[in-house]
This record gives structure tokens, C-alpha cells and sequence, in this order.
């Protein structure tokens, strides 16, 4: 597989649901924004461009490339074990997503970890951009770890490229501000994380905030004892962000930049 076809599959799958759910969220918005997008978007696209230049600069290969060299090496236990391609392909999907919840949670509850995390939790509204809003130093960490699950794993490549994809498109779905048919949401959150159900992670409350970790699938929630139904003051009118970086300034690139470098106040 080719660095070239995994950056087109990537960038055409992101863009795709990127537009998909911005023109959802202004035909139908589940509720309405308490900031709105003129002061946020700016901030949140920039620091998606900071992100990507950075991974671009520092990271000799993408998560992909690892796992070909992975694979080249007959390293990880999937390669050990044995197991047909098939086989490991759908299980280093459902691998990879348990290690990012469970690098989530970690993020939530080690403080210096948490400094870096919580910039993607101080928007004050939540929508398909606050999917694309993380500090480029977390960004950095999280493909580190991305990275050493793979190789310990022996994820073959077709399925570090689909997790990718699966991770990008369902980090913009459950972020955005819309909702499923009350009829549907219910069942479809036993299948995928969906926004009514991410939206309590978002949560100005801690105690909601501690919940709902999962991105992709929803079971980890379930299965460790993390899963929130909804948030206790009613997803219309629940606060959305942190206590502190309140301020209409803290959504400037600079701001979220520096943020974890700032004691809260």
C-alpha cells in the first residue's frame, strides 16, 4: 500500500464526512450553538492544520507504514498466533478502538496527561469541529501509542488504514450537532457512538465528563461501567465545556495553544 492511496483515502473519507455533517448540522442543528461557529471555527480548523503539519514534520511514516514494517518483520502476537488475514483485520479494528478508549479514560485521570486533553473539552459548543480539536502534543502521543499497539499487535495494514478512516469519520459524527430519529438513536448507539450520546462526555459536569469515552464503538462504555444515558440537566439546555476557559478569547489558535501550559482560572 502506498503512502499516496492512504493520504487520498484518508483525505477524501474525512472530507466527505466533514461536509456531510456541517450541512446536517446547519439543515437540522439539534440545539442551538450558545457561542456559534464565526468565533471557534477559526481556532479549531487551525489547530487541524497545525496538527497535520506537525504529524507531516516529526513522524517519519504513518500508522500504516508501521504496520507494514510490522508485517515485513513477522512482529506482534497476531503474526505469532497464526491468524488468518481475515481474522486479524477484524480483530486489530476492534483492538485498536479498545486502546484508544482506554488511552481516553488514562488522559482523563492522569493530570499532566489531562492538561493536554482538556483544550478539546473547553469548546464551548460542540460540533463537527470539536472533533478535529485536539493539541497537537496530544495528537503526537496518541499516534505514538497508536503506533506501539500496532507493532506489539501485528495489525495488518488493511485494518490500521480502516480503523484510521472509522476514527476520523465517527470523531466527526459524534461530535456534530445533530440527532438521529428518536426511534433509531436508541438502537444505533448499541452499534456506533452517536452525537446524543457523546455529547454527555461534553459535559460541564466532571462526573458526565468521566463518561461516554468511547469513539467508535460503544461497548467499552457498557462493558467498564463509563456509559451515561443522557446528561442529568437535559441535553437541550446542558452546559457545554469546562468550568474554566470561558472566555470568547480562549477560542483564538494562540490561546488553545498555550492552554495547557496555563493554570486554570
Amino acid at each position: 500500500m502506498s503512502p499516496s492511496l492512504e493520504i487520498a483515502v484518508r483525505v477524501a473519507g474525512a472530507a466527505v464526512v466533514f461536509s456531510g455533517m456541517a450541512l446536517w448540522e446547519w439543515l437540522a442543528p439539534r440545539r442551538a450553538l450558545a457561542v456559534g461557529r464565526a468565533p471557534r471555527w477559526p481556532g479549531n480548523l487551525g489547530i487541524l492544520a497545525l496538527d497535520i503539519l506537525a504529524v507531516r514534520l516529526l513522524v517519519p511514516t504513518t500508522a500504516v507504514g508501521v504496520a507494514l514494517i510490522a508485517a515485513d518483520k513477522n512482529w506482534g502476537l497476531f503474526t505469532l498466533a497464526g491468524l488468518p488475514l481475515w481474522a486479524a483485520i477484524v480483530l486489530g479494528v476492534i483492538a485498536l478502538d479498545l486502546v484508544i478508549y482506554t488511552q481516553h479514560v488514562v488522559f482523563h485521570h492522569v493530570p499532566v496527561l489531562w492538561r493536554l486533553h482538556r483544550m478539546h473539552h473547553a469548546d464551548l459548543d460542540i460540533d463537527v469541529t470539536t472533533g478535529l480539536r485536539f493539541h497537537p502534543l496530544e495528537i503526537l502521543l496518541s499516534l505514538a501509542i497508536k503506533m506501539a499497539a500496532i507493532v506489539a499487535l501485528g495489525v495488518p495494514a488493511p485494518a490500521v488504514l480502516i480503523f484510521e478512516v472509522l476514527l476520523n469519520a465517527t470523531s466527526m459524527f459524534n461530535h456534530s450537532n445533530v440527532a438521529l430519529p428518536p426511534r433509531l438513536e436508541p438502537i444505533v448507539r448499541w452499534i456506533v457512538v452517536t452525537p446524543q450520546m457523546h455529547q454527555v462526555h461534553h459535559s460541564i459536569a466532571r462526573e458526565e465528563t468521566d463518561s461516554n469515552f468511547g469513539f467508535n464503538l460503544p461497548w467499552w462504555d457498557r462493558l467498564f461501567g463509563t456509559y451515561r444515558a443522557n446528561p442529568a440537566a437535559g441535553e437541550q439546555v446542558m452546559t457545554i465545556g469546562l468550568p474554566v476557559f470561558r472566555e470568547a478569547a480562549e477560542s483564538r489558535i494562540v490561546r488553545l495553544l498555550t492552554q495547557p501550559f496555563r493554570d486554570a482560572s
